[in-house]
């Protein structure tokens, strides 16, 4: 387990941000490769790379997802998606994505993926999964014998403008004993509302399986209602334009009151999880209507107002990025003390997929790593 490129601290010094424990519940496969690695599959696939050099390839990926749209960003997905098209390639991505996710001080992850773009080389959805797995597994042992424990489970998704979300989810729902532990769907947001996957969402509702979905980061409310209406997600995929359905009634000096809409309402008090990406809502542009910097984006209005709100990176890669990373970002622009970074966490944990036990039993191993920093 290799150390981070760079040690992030709170605005005010105290502990490595990286050396404390940490839930991961919105990081893609496929946004979170190594460039060295993406080169090296790459000459073995053939695949035609824009640059040929560690450095220069990651910056390329950063410099073409500052786009200000989904739709730009999501295209730097075909490089990465090009060189995970074998069951060894799958294996090592999936292997080297742990082990980045421990280096960072991840404790429990979520890896989502779309197993169906992953079938150009004769791979089957089955296959796909089991590669992935098997990756996951040998990270896994790997990091035991170094010390670390860190627990791992797969998002299986389904790309909302394609129409194999059923299939996907009986596919997520065969795996669900090794290693699946939750479904979702990506990809452009906008006009792909989750009703149009009705029949995947019945049947993982019967079949009493999580599911998060995609919504509020390239569309607004109407997408957020989708995904809570039709998909009975547990979680919101980004979810920062739930903002929309927060209105302020009255500003008085240094106190400001605002009133939730129905939506907004309905998500704080069922405490249904916002999968936040700081780094990543900028460039996509899913804050472009507050701004565009940090200190605008509506993460502090929506924690202050009591919403479930997590951490996330969304795509290492894309944003050169990590879980530190954007932690120390949020505490710079918000004035976070390492109080607001536990609560992070214990909300990142209380939102796993996870059964109870497993999740009380993360949230005191996040208390004790906290205290002792």
């Amino acid at each position: 387990m290799s150390a981070p490129d760079q040690e992030y601290r709170l605005p005010n010094g105290g502990p490595s941000i990286a050396a404390l424990p940490k839930v991961s519940l919105h990081d893609h496969l496929d946004g979170g490769l190594r460039p060295s690695t993406i080169i090296e599959l790459a000459e073995e696939a053939g695949v035609t790379l824009p640059v040929t050099d560690a450095q220069g390839l990651e910056e390329w990926f950063v410099s073409q997802a500052n786009s200000g749209s989904l739709v730009e960003y999501l295209k730097t997905f075909d490089v990465t998606i090009a060189v995970m098209q074998t069951a060894p390639a799958l294996r090592r991505v999936a292997h080297e994505f742990v082990l980045d996710l421990a280096a960072d001080g991840v404790i429990h992850g979520e890896v989502r993926w779309a197993p169906e773009q992953h079938l150009q080389q004769g791979l089957t959805l089955d296959e796909t999964v089991e590669a992935v797995q098997g990756g996951i597994d040998d990270a896994i042992a790997d990091l035991a014998e170094r010390g670390h424990e860190i627990t791992v489970g797969q998002l299986v998704t389904a790309m909302r403008h394609a129409d194999r979300s059923l299939e996907i989810a009986e596919l997520a729902l065969r795996h669900r004993e090794n290693g699946v532990i939750g479904f979702d769907i990506a990809g452009a947001e906008l006009g792909f509302p989750a009703s149009n996957h009705k029949p995947a969402f019945d049947l993982l509702a019967r079949e009493f399986f999580p599911v998060t979905v995609h919504a509020g980061e390239a569309d607004g409310l109407d997408s957020i209602k989708s995904a809570l209406f039709d998909g009975r997600t547990l979680r919101l995929g980004h979810g920062v334009r739930l903002a929309e359905d927060v209105a302020v009634i009255d500003r008085d000096g240094d106190h400001t009151t605002v009133g939730l809409g129905p939506i907004a309402a309905w998500v704080r008090d069922r405490e249904i999880a916002l999968e936040l990406s700081p780094s990543s809502n900028l460039q996509t542009g899913a804050i472009a209507q507050w701004g565009t910097e940090l200190y605008d984006h509506p993460f502090d209005l929506l924690y202050q107002l009591g919403f479930q709100v997590t951490v996330n990176t969304d795509n290492r890669l894309m944003s050169a990025t990590s879980l530190s990373r954007e932690l120390a970002l949020l505490a710079q622009a918000f004035d976070y003390d390492l109080s607001d970074l536990e609560t992070f966490q214990l909300n990142a944990a209380a939102a796993s997929f996870l059964p109870l036990e497993d999740r009380e039993d993360l949230a005191d191993r996040i208390i004790a790593g906290f205290e002792k920093a």
